[in-house]
């Protein structure tokens, strides 16, 4: 994977090494040869050593009776010898033998089940590699072999998706072998249960397969079930009669929390910001029950394409085709993609159905104003764990009362993340601006978000070191906004005004928040003089998500939040405005881009400012923490 390469002599000889280091190795799951687990030689076969452990005698058996107890143990060898599916390029009946991304995708689902844990997943998916395949024979293999009365799920966006995978199971139930039939020799086929034309049965198991879409929540209400398989969430809408968030709602609802419980929700990406993105970013930020599975395009072994002039397609190709180079693509992937993509208007397109990354594939059709790949390496600074998680306190909740004996204290539900204290740095502070973004106060309104800037200087990036979010009334909003700028070597204080402006007019209020603030204070950021706040409006908006956009093509500061980064992947530009997907905020993403646009103001520069310094460095407290450098 060097990008230095330029000669093509040497682009080949590195070229045959990764086609080396890349083929398959030896792969047989009849003698259970490179498959998953941990397994034992035992009769000319490796197999999972369960298989020994609930059968001792197993050496002395039939090769058809260790065919029979091997099959209850060992997956891929279950799917080899009993599982017939339709070839995708053939269109001939075949034995399922599990290509690369399948066995991944296996052994996340078996790492669990062998845990003792349920079986839960949430599979991003790209075109053609048997995803959807392999969850539903995992299940049917629950369903044939391991349980009785293990009733399963199968809901996709369309009934026609349902139907599909119905299809598949009806596939593997014809040509399922006989003697491996655990009743006797005598398969069972898909019956429907009577009275229900969406649920179908298996009666030798005592099982039931039910067949339901995004728009029917209600399908699986008064059955037990125990497994689900949810497919192409992406592209379930949303309705003013369900959600998708209902459906899954009601589903895992009728799911026990016990180990061999299955529950994979699987779907190729259809843009940001619905309930399919979400999920993936609490799987990714550890804040689900899921774990989260992505098999990108080149790790399909049918996607590579010969070349027979290797010169030209050097010459041939782009900065990105030149980047999957740099990333360990051979020659042969990259010519697949570069032909591939002839046929897609724009290559977002081609991102979305063929992704190299999670991040791309989400990718949307360009009214995102912040580039993929400039998210992809802001988001590299949010893997570092606060220092503190709790609140600011002092003695009091407003007036002099409330700058008094700050000090922070830590609580594990607290709304308040510190990834860096105050530094001192005498004789010249280290200089901090404050930036408040107003909400509502129920919680189901915007959030309010005080954001902690350590402001750029010669040797440094700007960065968020401390952050504030959550639901609170706009006065205590803005006193504790004032503590933390306090605390934080006397930072200039910004405080978006649009809603304090708003409220204080309606409630007739004829002392304004800010002003008391400013009285107590004295580091209050004014627009113009007497007239305190950052005034939003689509002049001051523009420019400030234009100073984000900015930053983040410079790389010239550091973000510590993954939600920041998160309400940047679904923010939008439409005719020239800019706002949050609908149902999404953007309020820590205007804290961001307010903050970075004021950093050269002389207004914030704490040299012009003239705040209270009655407030000594060595009166700042933190409890429970170790002392500050």
């Amino acid at each position: 994977m060097n990008p230095t390469l330029h000669n093509i002599e040497d682009i080949l000889v590195e070229n045959e090494r990764r086609k080396a280091v890349s083929a398959p190795s030896h792969y047989d799951p009849l003698t259970g040869a490179g498959c998953w687990g941990d397994r034992v030689e035992a009769g000319g076969s490796r197999i999972p050593r369960e298989v020994l452990a609930r059968c001792p005698d197993y050496l002395s058996l039939t090769p058809l009776q260790r065919e029979q107890q091997r099959i209850h143990d060992d997956f891929e060898f279950w799917c080899a010898r009993c599982v017939t599916i339709k070839d995708k390029l053939s269109g001939r009946n075949v034995p399922l033998v599990l290509n690369r991304p399948q066995r991944r995708l296996l052994g996340v689902m078996e790492n669990q089940r062998m845990a003792g844990q349920p079986v839960r997943i949430i599979l991003l998916k790209a075109r053609q590699w048997g995803g959807s395949t392999l969850v539903q024979m995992y299940l049917a293999w629950m369903q044939l072999v391991r349980h009785k009365g293990w009733n399963s799920l199968i809901c996709g966006h369309l009934h026609a998706t349902s139907k599909s995978i119905k299809r598949m199971y009806n596939l593997l139930l014809r040509h399922y072998p006989r003697e491996l039939w655990p009743e006797g020799d005598q398969v069972s086929r898909f019956a429907k249960l009577e009275g229900q034309p969406n649920v179908q049965q298996i009666a030798e198991r005592e099982c039931l397969v039910l067949m339901g879409s995004s728009r029917s929540e209600d399908a699986v209400r008064g059955y037990d079930i125990a497994m689900a398989h949810l497919s192409e969430v992406a592209f379930w809408q949303s309705s003013a009669m369900h959600s998708p968030d209902e459906v899954v709602r009601s589903v895992c609802g009728s799911i026990a929390l016990e180990p061999e419980t299955v529950i994979v929700l699987e779907s190729t990406a259809n843009g940001v910001g619905d309930y399919f993105h979400d999920e993936w970013l609490r799987a990714q930020m550890g804040r689900s029950d899921k774990v989260p599975v992505f098999v990108p395009w080149h790790e399909i072994g049918i996607y590579t394409l010969d070349v027979d002039d290797p010169m030209a397609l050097w010459q041939e190709m782009d900065d990105y085709e030149r980047e999957l180079w740099n990333d360990g693509c051979t020659l042969e992937q990259v010519n697949w993609y570069h032909h591939k993509r002839r046929e897609y208007r724009r290559h977002e397109m081609m991102m979305a159905e063929y992704p190299t990354s999670d991040s791309e594939a989400f990718a949307t059709s360009g009214h995102n104003p912040f580039p993929r790949e400039h998210l992809d390496n802001l988001e590299q600074g949010c893997s570092r764990q606060p220092v503190l998680v709790g609140d600011i306190q002092a003695d009091g909740m407003s007036g002099e009362q409330a700058k008094s004996n700050i000090h922070l204290v830590q609580a594990s539900n607290g709304l308040l993340k510190v990834w860096d204290l105050p530094e001192e740095n005498m004789p010249v502070k280290t200089r901090y601006m404050v930036v408040v973004d107003v909400g509502g106060r129920s919680d189901n309104s915007d959030y309010s978000v005080i954001a902690v800037w350590r402001m750029r200087s010669p040797d440094r990036k700007a960065a968020i070191v401390a952050q504030w979010r959550g639901h609170i009334d706009h006065d205590e909003l803005a006193w504790k906004a004032m503590q933390l700028a306090k605390y934080y070597n006397n930072a200039v204080l910004v405080v978006e005004s649009n809603t304090l402006t708003n409220e204080a007019a309606r409630a007739g209020e004829s002392d304004y928040i800010l002003e008391q603030v400013n009285r107590v204070y004295g580091c209050v950021y004014q627009r113009a003089p007497r007239k305190f706040g950052f005034h939003t409006n689509v002049k001051t908006k523009g420019k400030a998500v234009a100073a984000l956009i900015a930053a983040l093509r410079d790389g010239n500061y550091v973000e510590r939040d993954q939600d920041a980064v998160n309400e940047m992947r679904f923010y939008e530009e439409h005719n020239g405005r800019y706002g949050a997907r609908k149902g999404k905020h953007d309020d820590i993403l205007m804290t961001r881009a307010i903050g970075l646009y004021l950093m050269d103001d002389k207004r914030v520069n704490p040299d012009n400012a003239t705040p209270d310094r009655s407030l000594a460095n060595d009166q700042w407290q933190v409890q429970h923490m170790p002392p500050r450098c």
